[in-house]
């Protein structure tokens, strides 16, 4: 029997209402798969904790186990790319959305955007990157390669206290970044994200109305995890031939801009798509994750939870009483 949190739909006062829980199901439960993985670890993201709260938009089908990441050790095979025994990490590509995810203590996936666990990156390190980690490091890959360079003046990391933008603020304060931060509570977060890196804090109300349509230029890039008014103030605040990597949704869908930072400074806004993103851009960004970053500071960001505190850790998130990394012990290492 497998242990998994799986997600259902359900009947409740006659509309169908997604629920999380806890149980055992038979392997075959887990349906096909080319490789089959002992899970060690998963982890709590963004979208984790509204597929295991009920929200919408996550879940495609039901019955499915969630957890969009995965570290594991393979049991069996399909690919020559991997062997019994290996460790391997997958984040995204289906997981918790049409595919079988990583909150179970076994897992048949489709290796084929599987990468090899780092050299240098202990299984539970990787866990507690995840996808907010390797979704960083996609987005802090981006900006330089669309020439955003130190001397061309600070980078702003919206969503600054989430997962992606802890990240994101380590691996550019690594790099010689002057790091802005966007935040909402400066008073109890200050110390935190100064302590990833962050050398400016900005106060989140500065960008969440709606704001003239080219203002002051302010950033060579940003990381942005939030979407909507922010998304759209950052873009019309970047300098002259800046990047934007668009990588999140955590304040809206919407992005309520104009084409003048486009057309009349040349802007670029790179969307970064960690769900489907090849398998060299995920080899990329997990070499940038274990060659750059601080992983004693990781450490101090992470927080590990059971697989049975999985859904109570997600509530924590949405509801902002938890920042930096949740680490999901599925079965340890």
């Amino acid at each position: 029997m497998i242990q998994a949190v799986v997600v259902y739909e359900v009947p409740s006062d006659g509309k169908p209402k997604r629920v999380a829980r806890l149980e055992e199901v038979e392997e075959s439960f887990l349906g096909d798969g080319m490789t089959v993985v002992d899970v060690a670890y998963s982890g709590i993201n963004y979208k984790d904790a509204l597929a295991l709260t009920g929200r919408p938009g996550v879940v495609k089908k039901t019955p499915l186990v969630a957890g969009i990441d995965l570290v594991g050790t393979v049991v069996s095979s399909g690919d020559d790319r991997f062997s019994p025994g290996d460790w391997l990490v997958l984040n995204g590509a289906g997981q918790s959305e049409t595919r079988h995810g990583g909150l179970a203590t076994r897992a048949h996936v489709d290796p084929a955007l599987a990468v090899t666990l780092p050299a240098g990156i202990t299984p539970a390190r990787a866990a507690a990157l995840g996808t907010a980690g390797y979704t960083a490091a996609l987005a802090v890959a981006r900006l330089k390669r669309e020439g955003v360079a130190p001397e061309n003046g600070p980078v702003l990391v919206t969503g600054a206290t989430g997962g992606v933008g802890s990240i994101a603020i380590l691996l550019l304060a690594r790099a010689g970044f002057e790091v802005a931060a966007l935040t909402g509570r400066a008073d109890e977060h200050g110390e935190y994200l100064r302590g990833l890196g962050a050398m400016h804090l900005v106060d989140r109300d500065d960008l969440a109305e709606q704001g003239r349509p080219l203002q002051s230029a302010r950033w060579a890039g940003v990381v942005d995890a939030v979407g909507g008014h922010v998304l759209a103030n950052a873009l019309a605040a970047t300098k002259p031939g800046g990047t934007v990597a668009a990588c999140g949704l955590a304040g809206s869908a919407d992005l309520p801009a104009t084409v003048m930072p486009f057309i009349l400074r040349g802007v670029t806004l790179a969307g970064i798509d960690s769900v489907w993103a090849p398998l060299a851009a995920r080899r990329e960004a997990w070499e940038l994750l274990a060659r750059d970053l601080d992983l004693d500071t990781l450490d101090s960001l992470t927080e590990e939870v059971s697989l049975d505190g999985a859904i109570n850790a997600s509530e924590r998130l949405l509801a902002g009483d938890a920042h930096g990394r949740i680490r999901v012990s599925v079965s340890g290492a």
